[in-house]
């Protein structure tokens, strides 16, 4: 290529560029959730697209894509056009999925264009009233006394709760009995009901039950305490792990391709979405950090999580249900 017509490719590109910004959007555009309606995915993908709607004009319709562990919604995502026109909010089972099913349709990276890292929130460590422990510390001696007899409720072999535990227990060095359920419900109703001993679980209920006696709250597994209840010490700090996290993350995707000003456009709003004090003390109350990051912030996050959760799977050989 001759370097006129470099010059010119580099000048089309760039005001192709333009155009798509000035432009975009000028229709519908489909925010995909890959669960149920509900759950905290989709109050936070409906709560962001509401604000997006209102501040562009065109409307951001939830799209509820659930099953396979959100690899249903986040292959459709991967197969969309790279215009805009389609994105989703992916959880932390986004970094945990290429580690239990080698055959996902897709490439959790190189599929997927970053936004931003929007919300956190800490699993609570919960037990049973009657189960005769009141701190980490004490978990960790009984389980150690008692190796394999504490019953450890999940909602799904790999599901964020169940990873968390099980990245406790190898900091710990303690062996739990890990009892799957389908599904979170399920597994709570047994909890309540003293069937199984403990769970690593979302703040809601949890918290409440909690302060009413119902179950016993020991901890939670975010880098800080949360400020919904700031009581609870963190694993880190009441177990002596510096360093142990495992948050429950929601962030933002596009698929790969998506021009970079669309991306940095609806990064922008997306973050002024996210950091509006309605949002944060509509969220906080409900436990959730509301956090706006660049898609660089997000993509390295991303990485530490894929590192994190791939080394506590090996470790764990840990397999898909």
């Amino acid at each position: 290529m001759s370097l006129r017509c470099l010059v010119i490719a580099i000048v089309l590109a760039a005001f192709t560029s333009g155009v798509s910004a000035q432009s975009y959007p000028n229709r519908s555009v489909r925010f995909i959730v890959p669960y149920p309606p509900g759950g905290a995915t989709d109050i936070i993908t409906r709560s962001i697209g509401a604000r997006l709607s209102s501040v562009f004009g065109q409307q951001f319709v939830t799209d509820n894509r659930p099953g396979g562990g959100q690899k249903i919604g986040t292959a459709l995502l991967a197969k969309s056009p790279p215009d805009g026109y389609t994105m989703q909010l992916v959880s932390v089972t986004h970094s945990i999925n290429p580690f239990l099913d080698p055959k996902l349709p897709y490439d959790s990276v190189k599929d997927f264009a970053p936004v931003t890292l929007a919300a956190s929130s800490p699993n609570v460590v919960v037990l049973h009233p009657s189960v005769p422990v009141k701190s980490v510390k004490d978990l960790i001696a009984l389980a150690k006394v008692h190796a394999g007899k504490l019953n450890l409720a999940t909602s799904g072999i790999g599901s964020g709760g169940h990873l968390a535990a099980e990245y406790f227990q190898s900091l710990a060095g303690i062996k739990m009995t890990t009892i799957p359920y389908k599904g979170g419900g399920p597994a709570y109703v047994d909890l309540m009901a003293g069937q199984v001993d403990l769970m690593f679980t979302s703040p809601n209920p949890t918290l409440s039950y909690a302060k009413a006696g119902k179950l016993r709250a020991l901890a939670v597994t975010s880098g800080k305490r949360s400020s919904a209840a700031p009581e609870l010490p963190t694993i880190a700090e009441a177990g002596g792990f510096p360093g142990y996290e495992a948050s429950l993350w929601y962030g933002i995707m596009l698929p790969a391709g998506t021009p970079r000003d669309i991306i940095k456009l609806l990064n922008t709003e997306i973050v002024r979405s996210v950091q509006s004090r309605e949002m944060r003390d509509q969220f906080g109350a409900q436990a959730v950090d509301m956090i706006g990051t660049t898609p660089e912030e997000f993509s390295a996050h991303l990485k530490r999580e894929m590192e994190k959760w791939g080394k506590v799977i090996r470790d764990g050989n840990i397999r898909a249900d």
